[in-house]
């Protein structure tokens, strides 16, 4: 059986990735999809909408034949990260190409990341203090490239070539060209609205069936998650924990931790709070994340650990996703986990980091999150 990838947070799941899915099986011709799904916590720094049991249901049901969960220390992270951790989840799994979606599906990917490789840029040293990171990043790729790497979804394509060279993970990139609406469009365009969109609509109360299919609208029947039931409990750990606790959260660096100790004070919500922190050398993005892991607690070197230790927490399956994992489990290259035990999720246990984050959608009323969980079957 030939297998073809996805990295995903479909959050929601929406027409336009079930397009996607189906397009990737089509150009791969595979026969089975393979999700790696980020978790509770995405990329922009913030909980996914619904938990990743509801949201990895509804993908089974629209495309996907293997929904494997992207751990938080690879899920919350800047788009480099991001693709690492995704790519190795399919190296992994044997999976023979990767798919995804790009406003620019015409460049060559395998060939911009090569370049990238020979240019070797130190994105450390980045020390123009007026910029983000992502804008001076972006001029460097620019001047190894010729390419203009300010659209999210090109980003994170040549973060995944990138990634698939370092890895020499040996993926086929398939590039499918977005369709619909642009990644943060906050308008819809016949069946397809972008899923920033669609999470406003959401939470707002607003009817949302034209652009999600029908397995995706019943998962919403779910709890949501935002950062409202989120921001006094970050507010609390910025008031009480030291600046020397606060320096070992992954992400923080430059002396964040003491402006977000000053800015904290007084502030009503969460968006004010991220007014108040914003400046010209952090993106938005980079911001929650931030403050996501000050929640969550998660240090540096708990992150760094996490990731020297992958493994795949398997969510669900259709029977050909079923009989895939069958075909490749002998030589799958990570620990995998079907139904977590108690000893997989103690604080020195292997889904430790996993389990501590999710510990807090439980404490917001979601049943547990691994213990016991078996995955989905269809």
């Amino acid at each position: 059986m030939q297998a073809v990838g996805m990295i995903a947070e479909f959050n929601p799941l929406h027409n336009g990735h079930v397009h996607a899915l189906a397009e990737a099986r089509r150009r791969a011709n595979a026969d089975v999809v393979v999700v790696a799904m980020s978790g509770n916590f995405v990329q922009r720094g913030e909980p996914a909408i619904l938990d990743k049991w509801a949201r990895a249901k509804a993908a089974l049901q629209c495309g996907a034949d293997l929904v494997v969960e992207l751990p938080v220390f690879d899920a919350v992270q800047a788009a480099p990260q991001f693709a690492t951790g995704g790519v190795a989840i399919m190296q992994a799994l044997g999976v023979s190409s990767l798919a995804f979606g790009t406003e620019a599906a015409d460049v060559d990917y395998a060939r911009a990341a090569e370049r990238l490789q020979s240019a070797k840029f130190d994105a450390s040293g980045f020390q123009d203090f007026t910029q983000t990171y992502a804008t001076q990043l972006n001029q460097q790729y620019r001047e190894a490239t010729g390419l203009d790497l300010s659209q999210p979804n090109l980003l994170l394509g040549m973060s995944y070539a990138q990634a698939n060279l370092q890895l020499q993970a040996g993926l086929k990139l398939l590039a499918i060209p977005r369709v619909g609406v642009d990644h943060d469009a906050q308008h819809v365009a016949s069946q397809f609205a972008s899923a920033s969109h669609l999470r406003e609509l959401i939470t707002s109360g607003q009817p949302v069936n034209e652009w999600m299919p029908e397995a995706s609208v019943t998962s919403l029947s779910s709890p949501h998650y935002d950062w409202s039931q989120l921001f006094p409990l970050l507010k609390y750990r910025l008031l009480t924990a030291s600046l020397s606790e606060l320096e070992q959260i992954s992400g923080m660096s430059e002396g964040l931790q003491y402006r977000l100790s000053q800015q904290i004070k007084g502030q009503q919500s969460f968006d004010d709070f991220m007014t108040a922190i914003k400046s010209k050398r952090y993106t938005y993005a980079r911001l929650r994340r931030l403050c996501l892991n000050v929640v969550l607690n998660l240090t540096q070197a708990q992150v760094d650990a996490a990731q020297q230790h992958r493994f795949l927490h398997v969510l669900g399956f259709t029977q050909a996703g079923q009989a895939y994992l069958h075909q490749v489990k002998k030589s799958v290259g990570l620990p995998l986990i079907v139904k977590p035990t108690a000893d997989q999720l103690t604080p020195k246990g292997l889904m430790a980091v996993q389990q501590q984050a999710d510990n807090l959608i439980t404490f917001l009323g979601a049943p547990d999150q691994n213990y016991g969980r078996v995955p989905y079957r269809f």
